[in-house]
């Protein structure tokens, strides 16, 4: 792409513009005078902030000294940019932009990382993040569509297209924690990187005159009830043509397999006896509730491999010495398409409803909201994928990402309704390598999204997607592709 004409040509992978220099030359490809563990150690500052060992209990890591912070710009900006970076002027100008505001980036990723807050709870985040950017030169929309923790940050001169990017900043419950929650999903990175994306095309359209416009929304409860599902269900993305946003992993992976789901809470009533003198009166919840748990197990046999029914019994009873007359479970059904939920769902409605039959109880199914699963834009999957590849990132096979399967999360929804794209991008390290022992939502993965490799992941991935949003602006052949993709799918 250029600022005279989009152009689909790919220029060979060279070594990224707007990290470290420690960094030059291994975004290409891996070292090759070295291993990567003498790479991981001879670098090790880089990842756990200076003089500091790694902890795997948050936020127990070594916060970035101002001077380091300060290097991360002033070094980046002396790297020598890549032709792309160089020639293509639209990238340029979407790379100083980020790199531009890299510390102040850092700072508030820490901030949201050290002061956690959970599911619509994100008080402090909202205030941080739209402050930020209305000083940034965004018309921010705060407490946006009833949701005292969303906001809509727009800019742009013209509707003509209009590219939505997501951030995220809620937190896991933690009982480790001190502050009860920690960010062991990284939605501290995930909070920035749509700030960075967000800033990278606001700069070039105004920079340009391009008529097209930015809405960055900023999406609470993710982890809970889908603050992105309320939101497109009271109208938030309508006249978006299309939405990304990008997550934190370890690994780099643009099909990422998110899994469908729905969460039921059954409640069976009986009736209260004696446990002792008089349990022939009862009608036992519990054995309802433990019915069900047990034949979900063995249902579990005849269940596809990527499939998932997990439960906890949430109230089984008030006293060992009572028959109990009301119990109350929770379960999640998942699979890798919302259609296969949907038949999984009545499959666990039968066990339910058998176990109410077989003990005398009546039962009461309450399904909530389901999260659907991703459904990755093709074309826009490819241009993403085109830049990294630019930066020196590469990706296993399609099938290869999409035989990993993840958890779940809102953003499939908005896929299912917009064209849209979630890819994953390694937070460990620069040099492509997966690390299978560091699981999502951990001590050690919080951990890992403070240091300062992920904030240097964080930002390449930025600006790559802030690239594959501009294509959508200046190629209207581009985003036509984008749509009947979408309609394909979809």
């Amino acid at each position: 792409m250029s600022s005279e004409k989009s152009t689909s040509s790919s220029p060979s992978a060279v070594p990224a513009a707007g990290c470290l220099s420690i960094f030059q030359g291994i975004f290409a490809s891996k070292p090759t005078t070295s291993t990567s563990e003498e790479f991981n150690e001879k670098n090790a500052h880089l990842y756990r902030g200076e003089n500091s060992t790694v902890s795997t209990l948050p936020p127990a890591y070594q916060s970035l000294s101002q001077e380091m912070s300060q290097l991360l710009v002033n070094e980046a900006s002396r790297v020598p940019l890549s032709d792309l970076w160089e020639k293509d002027e639209f990238a340029k100008a979407v790379h100083l932009a980020i790199e531009g505001v890299s510390s102040e980036l850092r700072a508030i990723s820490l901030k949201l990382h050290e002061d956690p807050e959970l599911s619509y709870e994100e008080h402090r985040a909202h205030a941080l993040l739209t402050d930020y950017l209305e000083k940034k030169g965004f018309e921010v929309e705060r407490k946006a569509y009833g949701l005292d923790t969303a906001f809509v940050a727009r800019a742009g001169n013209s509707d003509k297209v209009t590219i939505g990017i997501c951030s995220e900043y809620d937190a896991l419950p933690s009982t480790d924690s001190p502050t009860g929650a920690f960010q062991a999903c990284g939605h501290n990175l995930i909070a920035i990187s749509g700030v960075a994306t967000a800033i990278g095309l606001k700069t070039v359209i105004e920079q340009f005159g391009l008529e097209g416009q930015v809405k960055l929304f900023g999406t609470p409860a993710e982890e809970t009830s889908g603050g992105k599902i309320v939101m497109l269900d009271r109208g938030a993305f309508k006249g978006v043509d299309v939405c990304m946003m990008l997550h934190g992993a370890n690994a780099d992976v643009i099909y990422p397999a998110f899994l469908a789901l729905d969460t039921v809470e059954v409640e069976f009533f009986g009736k209260a006896s004696h446990a002792s003198a008089s349990p022939w009166e009862g009608i036992n919840a519990l054995d309802a509730a433990v019915q069900s748990y047990t034949n979900i197990a063995m249902m579990r046999q005849q269940m596809h491999p990527s499939q998932r029914v997990h439960g906890i019994i949430k109230d089984g009873g008030k006293a060992a010495n009572i028959i109990p007359d009301y119990t109350k479970s929770v379960y999640t059904v998942r699979a890798p398409k919302f259609v296969e939920v949907e038949v999984l769902k009545k499959r666990v409605e039968r066990i339910f409803n058998a176990a109410a039959t077989s003990t005398g109880c009546t039962v009461k199914l309450t399904w909530g909201v389901p999260y659907k699963d991703i459904i990755s834009n093709d074309p826009l999957t490819r241009k993403f994928e085109h830049y990294m590849n630019n930066q020196g990132v590469k990706y296993a096979s399609k099938q290869e990402q999409l035989s990993k399967l993840s958890g779940s999360t809102d953003m499939g929804n908005l896929t299912y309704a917009l064209p849209g794209i979630h890819p994953m991008f390694n937070i460990l390290n620069l040099i492509g390598e997966d690390d299978k022992t560091m699981g999502l939502h951990t001590n050690a993965f919080a951990n890992a999204a403070a240091q300062p490799v992920a904030h240097v992941a964080t930002l390449r991935a930025s600006k790559s997607l802030a690239l594959t949003g501009l294509e959508c602006i200046v190629d209207s052949v581009f985003l036509k592709a984008v749509k009947q993709d979408f309609d394909t799918q979809v």
